[in-house]
């Protein structure tokens, strides 16, 4: 297994992407303490997480998730093995959302309270803020930057247009730019991603973290019927794909695992790994039994015929 450079930055991940999202939802501190040893112990060490996660779980006010990360990273000592990216401008409740500087500030602040970092590696804008001048946003990357607390950013949930400009801006003004993305990318959702977002991102080498790997599960299989979907609390998101597209989907990944002696959920992380704009798919398990399909996956030795084929039958 090989690292890949994340986009330009100085930041070298193994291609997988945890997701820290199920930290405080639903998994507790030790069972999530349990998945990152082995994800970590398996050889991987790039874990995503955002300041708002995980906010709608009952009970929760955001920040479960950096917490539980920042308990783990101490009782370990590892910050230096582990490379950590979380998110800025999702809405956290009393008025704490949105991308203006004095809100970032302070937001990286909390955060890096939460991690116990010094430091984050990859600092991403959660979702666009167009009532915000670009200047301005970049403008609070770039002092949390000068001032060692941020290495490098990213964005995730902009439109084609809006990242476009947001790099140009970077251009024009010499304010850091945006190097990495994150799409809402896998098997079944494909068109949005390829049809604007794509183009862009392999045009200015970002790198592509793209999250729901695995549709909210329904890539790995779990989810055959509408008497399926109260097998977890995702089921509900998963209906969608019930359809004579997603059926197609299942059954060239059933055909495929079936050759390779493995899961769904192993192939359908592989087609992603093997995406020319693709760096390291995130994917979140919540047992180890789940994280074994998803270490598999860059190991997995899939033909081009076998990708061809994936990729054919989940044409759109």
């Amino acid at each position: 297994m090989e690292k890949k450079q994340l986009g330009n930055t100085a930041l070298y991940v193994y291609p997988i992407t945890f997701g820290g999202n199920v930290f405080g939802w639903t998994i507790d501190e030790k069972q999530s303490f349990e998945i990152l040893d082995a994800f970590t112990g398996a050889g991987f060490n790039f874990i995503d997480t955002a300041d708002m996660y995980s906010r709608w779980a009952q009970g929760n006010s955001g920040g479960e998730s950096e917490t539980i990360i920042g308990n783990w990273i101490k009782k370990n000592r590892n910050r230096d093995k582990v490379i950590i990216a979380t998110k800025v401008g999702n809405d956290m409740g009393n008025g704490k959302k949105g991308l203006k500087k004095k809100y970032i500030l302070q937001a990286a602040e909390d955060s890096l309270k939460r991690l116990q970092t010094d430091y984050i590696d990859l600092y991403q804008t959660h979702f666009d803020d167009e009532t915000t001048p670009i200047e301005e946003t970049l403008e609070a990357y770039r002092q949390l930057i000068q001032e060692g607390k941020v290495r490098h950013i990213g964005a995730s949930n902009l439109t084609p247009e809006r990242l476009k400009e947001s790099l140009q801006v970077a251009f024009e003004t010499g304010l850091p730019p945006y190097e990495t993305f994150q799409p809402h990318y896998n098997l079944y959702e494909r068109e949005k991603f390829e049809n604007g977002l794509e183009p862009i991102c392999l045009g200015n080498n970002l790198g592509v973290l793209n999250y729901f790997s695995l549709a909210s599960g329904f890539l790995t299989g779990k989810y055959r019927s509408g008497a399926d979907l109260n097998k977890s609390q995702r089921g509900g998101g998963v209906a969608k794909y019930l359809d004579e597209r997603g059926f197609k989907i299942l059954a060239a990944l059933d055909e495929v695992a079936q050759q390779l002696n493995t899961t769904p959920a192993t192939v359908a992380l592989a087609w992603l790994i093997h995406r020319p704009s693709v760096t390291a798919p995130i994917v979140s398990a919540t047992s180890l039994e789940q994280l074994e399909s998803i270490i598999e996956a860059p190991g997995l030795e899939i033909t081009a015929h076998e990708i061809e084929l994936l990729t054919q039958e989940s044409a759109w």
